[in-house]
């Protein structure tokens, strides 16, 4: 179900722009955006705060090139790495030619949804209200959520979608396209992100961790590439190191007789040997770092600047 905003006109100027996708934790930014750009360029996890940095993909089609800043989602941030994530969401939409604001249309606007509105409205960026996860939506409250969204952005178009499967995408592509501003496309047409395959395959293997782990670890599990070379017999070796903050995590992301790492490190392989196309010998290995999430300099080490 689309709101509002009118379909290109055959034959327009070519369009592009930056475009954020802004809102609170697991609303479904990430899923969004790996959906709109066809393929998987950032980590999906059912846990909060899976996104930690500023995350591009790009679309590109005859008509338009969207380059979509996929952010940390919004919260109310208790250490450092917390602080540096809200900024970089914050930051975003004033740098933004369109705002999309991804909500829970299953739930009414609560007091980080108003935050967001409010610097949205501050930065008066044309934005798009991508109400997700509407198929937990009943259909008799379909046009009180709505409004109630549209009245803390008075001025935004709003679209129904349901990301993880893709529905009313091109009604939400539509609605973007239209408020990019005209001009050439600013990578090449069949770029789809600015992260390094080293990048992913950090995200990877945390993302494996966040898949398999219970809920305490999980906030506090950082990834470094340690190694990456070619073996004799022709795999890829990559050395990963897990940094924890308590011994006690270490213990359980080891797991009993090793059981939780290999079954982390399984998955993290598939994965990056789907991206990268060849055979990868994974090898992780788990450090304590106390506290590093509350630490300054720590965070910065940990490549978040």
């Amino acid at each position: 179900m689309f709101g509002t905003g009118a379909a290109l006109e055959a034959g327009a100027p070519y369009r592009s722009g930056f475009v954020a996708l802004v809102g609170r934790p697991n609303v479904g930014k990430s899923t969004l955006l790996n959906a709109l750009v066809g393929e998987k360029v950032a980590i999906v996890s059912p846990r909060p705060q899976t996104t930690r940095r500023r995350i591009l993909g790009i679309r590109t089609t005859d008509a338009a090139q969207a380059v979509f800043v996929d952010t940390p989602g919004v919260h109310r941030p208790r250490h450092e790495l917390g602080r540096y994530m809200v900024g970089i969401a914050r930051a975003a939409i004033p740098d933004a030619d369109v705002v999309v604001w991804v909500v829970d249309a299953a739930h009414a606007p609560r007091d980080l949804d108003a935050d967001v509105a409010r610097w949205i409205r501050q930065a008066a960026r044309p934005t798009v209200i991508a109400l997700n996860k509407s198929d937990r939506l009943k259909p008799e409250d379909i046009q009180s959520r709505c409004d109630a969204y549209r009245g803390l952005v008075e001025s935004a178009d709003w679209v129904l979608t349901i990301a993880t499967r893709g529905h009313n995408l091109d009604a939400l592509w539509s609605a973007i396209v239209r408020w990019l501003p005209e001009g050439p496309p600013f990578y090449p047409e069949d770029q789809l992100t600015d992260q390094t395959d080293r990048m992913l395959v950090t995200d990877l293997v945390r993302e494996a961790a966040l898949l398999h782990l219970g809920q305490e670890v999980p906030h506090g599990i950082e990834v470094s590439l340690e190694e990456w070379s070619r073996r004799e017999d022709g795999f890829l070796r990559i050395a990963a190191k897990v940094f924890v903050e308590r011994e006690g995590h270490k213990a359980i992301v080891i797991g009993r007789h090793g059981a939780m790492l290999k079954a982390i490190g399984t998955r993290a392989r598939r994965e990056i040997e789907a991206l990268l196309g060849e055979r990868v010998f994974l090898e992780l290995f788990v450090s304590v770092r106390p506290g590093w999430r509350g630490d300054a300099a720590d965070v910065k080490r940990m490549g978040y600047r």
